[in-house]
This record gives C-alpha cells, structure tokens and sequence, in this order.
C-alpha cells in the first residue's frame, strides 16, 4: 500500500535511509505520523508521542527532575525505541550524542528517550525538507 502512493513511498524512502529504521520500523511510524494534521510542528509531534519532559510542582515536592510525559500515543513510542537503540549502535553522530548524555550524568534510559525524542525530531525535519538522514545535521561531532 506503501508503493502505490507516490508521497507515501518517498516518506517511507526518507525513514529508511536512517541507520537503525528498517522496513518494519518505518512502517509503523509512518503509519503513526500520517494521520497528524500537515500544519503540527516538531514540538507538537514530540508531545503528540509523549517524549516531552513536564516539570512537576505540587505541594512539598516542588522542584523534582523533569520527567517524560508518557501521554502520548505508545505505539508511536514504541516505535521509535529499537530503532534508536540500533542508531545509538550503528550511526556514530547518534552515538556521539548518547555519549555526551552518559557524560553528563544521564541514567542510560534517560539518554535513549532523548535520543528517540531527537530521532523524532529529525523525522519531522526529514519529511518536511523531503530529505534523507544527515548524521551530522543530528549532532555535529568536533574532529
């Protein structure tokens, strides 16, 4: 069904070309993001997938750490964790930025959902430039 549209293909093409989103990947998360209204911005699409942190203020325990919504819709959550997971694996500016997260004192699940949190993000850039996946476009890594 993928194939028979011309649009739908190219975004399929784009999700593809990230290291880490195979078929099965971008199938669900095209199938996810597709029905969103065409005007929803990157923020939007994050809080749309539960991955943005809200700050939590009540009572005696003001001032606790961010924490990621969960919110959202799960399938789409669920979608983008294997595949940043083999990113953080396999693309060496996804890891750089796992890597500085660890250095900073991240717990390794916190660093995974910032890195689908940013992997979102870059999907939205990819789809609306209509352009494959650029490393260092991610995070630029210093050489």
């Amino acid at each position: 069904m993928i194939r028979q549209s011309k649009e739908l293909s190219r975004e399929f093409d784009h999700l593809v070309s990230v290291n880490g989103i195979a078929e099965t990947s971008a199938t669900q998360i095209l199938a996810e993001l597709s029905v969103l209204p065409g005007d929803m911005t990157s923020r939007q699409w994050v809080a749309h997938a539960g991955l943005d942190p809200r700050h939590h203020e009540s009572g005696s325990s003001i001032h606790r750490p961010a924490r990621v919504t969960k919110a959202g819709n799960r399938y789409l959550r669920s979608a983008l964790y294997m595949p940043a997971l083999v990113a953080i694996q396999h693309e060496p500016n996804v890891r750089a930025f796992y890597d500085k997260l660890i250095g900073r004192g991240k717990k390794p699940l916190q660093a995974i959902v910032a890195v689908m949190r940013k992997l979102l993000h870059a999907i939205y850039g990819m789809l609306r430039n209509d352009r494959d996946f650029e490393g260092e476009k991610f995070f630029a890594t210093r050489a």
